[in-house]
């Protein structure tokens, strides 16, 4: 191994040797975790009774995903399970790999299992995988030829193709907290075999971990720009605010899709759709497509805005949403931003309404403490004798045989006293809903 660097430009590879750029490796890569003691949060998942070290220490591991933020922990601890059971690791990204890549790598833990060793796939952002590419990974998943480690930023329930997604677990990363991400910096400038040798203190430690946003590798790459802009032959080396001010502003993005930035910033979209102001909206919305954001993220929620905001206000809400998010898959960027345009001004004009989600809310909140009351003998399916013998289905009154094909009956369980869960207000198509509700139900929607 080369000798420690005995300067900054030999530090960051300024000294021109090709020794040194060779040894050189970020912050964040020297100080990475090497056993789950080493971990900073994730303590459901690596703590003594945390399913990651029941696997480890029963020398298995089945294939999973991680899901969770950037800088939570995902690569790390692919990295730790292999190393801990001694398999072979080999790592792809989703974003630049295709089915040959997939391939090839299968081909290789099948020359290594002749050999006598298993191994660990790690495919980073496999959500950006397409249906295709992995399916290609389901027959040497069953095979026990690879065990699979995906990592995500997005939720694997929409993003993972649902054959895939059963035959591996899902556990979620949570982003650090600041007590977290504070004992990252300390144990990193503790140990890194770099930086160890120079005194480095961080007077507004509160600002880093503020501006980390529960991303640990932020922290730490914040730490190593500030340091490369200060003299070579700097060893008392202060971090004040103001020196990572300077160094942030040429690295940190103006968007970042798995920061604070992130979540902040679709937030404001939400709102501003939900307080009718079609012109904000849209701002944000070009603020986290210039930001880079997945277009997909964004159609999904306005199709769960469609719903939970608008509801039954305007109907044809969701039926537009959901057109949206189906041309965002055809599409793409930057065309489909015509038609996120679309979709954001409508449902930003569009009435509102919320009843339909408070009604699902306290239905099923009620329904939980409900479970054993049986459903009415009028109102069950009676396809064989034996049920008619039972009386299932008997006293049931078709409402198409009455007049404007309705007549009361109880729908509810015996013993419950009919409530309404669903209020429709005085927007758009519910105040003709709410109408014709307060006619057929008048003792239950009676005015208040």
């Amino acid at each position: 191994m080369p000798d420690a660097p005995s300067s900054q430009s030999d530090l960051f590879g300024f000294s021109g040797s090709p020794e040194r750029a060779d040894y050189f490796q970020p912050f964040a890569e020297r100080v990475r975790p090497r056993t789950l003691d080493d971990m900073a949060g994730q303590q459901h998942l690596v703590g003594p009774d945390g399913p990651l070290r029941k696997f480890l220490a029963g020398n298995q591991m089945p294939s999973m995903i991680f899901w969770g933020p950037p800088g939570s922990g995902k690569t790390t601890l692919a990295e730790i399970c292999a190393s801990s059971l001694n398999y072979r690791f080999e790592q792809l990204s989703a974003i630049d790999s295709g089915v040959k890549d997939v391939r090839k790598a299968l081909e290789n833990a099948e020359k290594s299992r002749r050999a006598g060793h298993r191994t660990i796939l790690f495919i980073d952002e496999i959500h950006r995988f397409s249906k295709s590419q992995q399916d290609t990974l389901l027959h040497a998943i069953e095979q026990g030829l690879i065990v699979l480690i995906g990592a995500t930023t997005e939720n694997p329930s929409f993003e993972v193709n649902g054959a895939l997604l059963s035959r591996m677990q899902v556990y979620i990363l949570k982003p650090l907290a600041p007590e977290e991400i504070e004992s990252v910096i300390k144990r990193a400038l503790l140990e890194d075999r770099m930086f160890n040798a120079l005194s480095i203190t961080i007077p507004d430690l509160d600002f880093l971990i503020e501006f980390s946003g529960g991303d640990a590798r932020k922290a730490l790459n914040a730490i190593e720009a500030a340091i490369a802009l200060l003299p070579a032959d700097a060893h008392e080396i202060v971090l004040a605010r103001e020196v990572l001010e300077h160094a942030l502003q040429h690295s940190a993005p103006l968007y970042d899709k798995g920061g604070d930035s992130h979540y902040d910033i679709i937030s404001a979209f939400i709102k501003s759709m939900r307080g009718s102001d079609p012109d904000a909206a849209l701002f944000w919305l070009a603020r986290m497509l210039q930001g880079g954001e997945d277009p997909k993220f964004i159609a999904r929620r306005m199709v769960i805005f469609a719903g939970e905001d608008i509801g039954n206000a305007d109907p044809y809400a969701i039926t537009l949403a959901v057109s949206v998010f189906h041309a965002v898959e055809l599409i793409g960027m930057p065309e489909v931003r015509i038609n996120l345009a679309q979709a954001v001004t409508y449902l930003a004009s569009a009435p509102k309404s919320n009843a339909s989600y408070q009604g699902i809310n306290e239905a099923m909140s009620e329904a939980k403490s409900m479970q054993d009351l049986r459903v009415p003998l009028h109102l069950r399916n009676a396809p064989t004798k034996l049920m008619k013998d039972e009386g299932y289905g008997e006293g049931y009154q078709y409402p198409h045989s009455y007049k404007g094909n309705f007549v009361q009956q109880q729908y509810f369980p015996e013993g419950i006293n009919p409530k309404a869960y669903y209020r429709p207000g005085e927007e758009g198509r519910e105040k003709y809903i709410k109408e014709r509700l307060s006619l057929l139900w008048s003792q239950r929607y009676r005015p208040s």
